[in-house]
């Protein structure tokens, strides 16, 4: 079974919700239009009007410089590690953040960028012990330390700042560069319940993610120094991410920051009324934070869930042995609704 769910038994009913990932929005009817009346021009150009606005709008909110529109997340932190770290160097990474375990080692594949990891603690960040640890010596033996690389939020759970600030302390005073994997980054100043450009503060790039919980069809920010963009252009175009009329997409992406933006507290609670639910059940173990839900079911019981969820048209992941679900925008009360009485009808073993 894939990580995402068998999608063989997603075809046995119609889908009545969809809990395997916030990825699987779909453009509202307000973003539609505003995609279709997007003024155009080549971004390879620099000509157009509508991915320099994104990339304005979002600079601005996070404090940087500039910002540089990525298909993909993926290719934002490849870009940002490139810009970075050379050939040869290494970079400090949690041992199970999303740019170590799933970017099929981009990194080191094509940038030749070792990666160190690290052990990454209960509430997903990194001890600065551990950090100081890794940071190597300067001498020809070894790998150059150049870049701490951290993430949050971490399976949907939310670093504390000052444990993100002793970490980034580490870093700077061994002269070490601090990225942020931010995929999730309006979630997790939502929870925290502050603004984006202290959250993005202590960094000195950061990649933010607009399709998922905001509901964008594709795309990332690259966010930065203005003196970097030129080399995280080039990185772009040597990774095949350069686009025409992009601006399609970007107005995407404007749309969801000026108004989707308000809808993650809902995904939010929705995850938290979820995981009431779930363990209530007493199906298995429930963690939750921010828009993820964690059910850990009996082994014997993992792909019963999954037959029994498929059959009442609810779609969950194939995670072992903790099962990811995700609530994001295109869930409504209703599907909830349906997905916790689907859940109350299963029988453990």
């Amino acid at each position: 079974m894939s990580l995402y769910g068998n999608a063989a038994a997603h075809t046995e009913t119609n889908c009545i919700c969809d809990l395997r990932s916030d990825t699987l929005t779909k453009p509202s009817p307000g973003m539609r239009a505003a995609m279709i009346s997007a003024s155009l021009g080549d971004d390879v150009y620099g000509e157009d009007p509508t991915v320099a606005q994104l990339e304005q709008e979002l600079s601005t909110r996070l404090g940087k410089e500039a910002a540089v529109f990525f298909p993909s997340g993926t290719q934002s932190n490849l870009a940002a590690v490139m810009a970075h770290c050379g050939r040869g160097d290494e970079m400090i990474v949690g041992d199970s953040y999303h740019l170590f375990c799933d970017e099929a080692a981009g990194v080191s594949v094509l940038a030749g960028v070792a990666m160190n990891p690290v052990p990454v603690s209960d509430d997903g960040g990194l001890d600065p012990e551990h950090i100081a640890a890794a940071i190597k010596v300067d001498d020809p033996h070894y790998a150059r330390s150049r870049l701490l690389s951290l993430e949050n939020s971490v399976g949907g759970r939310v670093v504390p700042l000052d444990r993100i600030d002793a970490g980034v302390k580490v870093a700077r005073d061994a002269g070490l560069a601090v990225h942020l994997d931010g995929a999730r980054f309006f979630n997790v100043i939502t929870a925290l319940g502050c603004d984006a450009a202290t959250f993005a503060a202590p960094f000195d790039t950061v990649s933010v993610c607009l399709s998922k919980g905001l509901g964008a069809p594709v795309g990332s920010l690259l966010v930065g120094p203005s003196e970097m963009m030129g080399q995280i252009r080039r990185n772009r175009k040597i990774l095949g991410g350069a686009m025409r009329q992009s601006g399609v997409l970007a107005a995407a992406g404007l749309y969801a920051l000026e108004h989707h933006l308000p809808q993650l507290a809902e995904d939010h609670a929705h995850a938290a009324r979820l995981a009431g639910a779930l363990r209530a059940t007493g199906i298995g173990e429930v963690t939750s934070q921010t828009n993820m839900v964690f059910l850990t079911p009996k082994p014997e019981d993992h792909s019963r869930l999954a037959r029994h969820m498929a059959q009442a048209g609810i779609k969950i992941g194939g995670q072992s042995p903790a099962i990811r679900m995700v609530l994001h925008r295109d869930v409504s009360h209703s599907a909830l609704d349906a997905a916790i009485s689907a859940f109350q009808d299963f029988q453990p073993s």
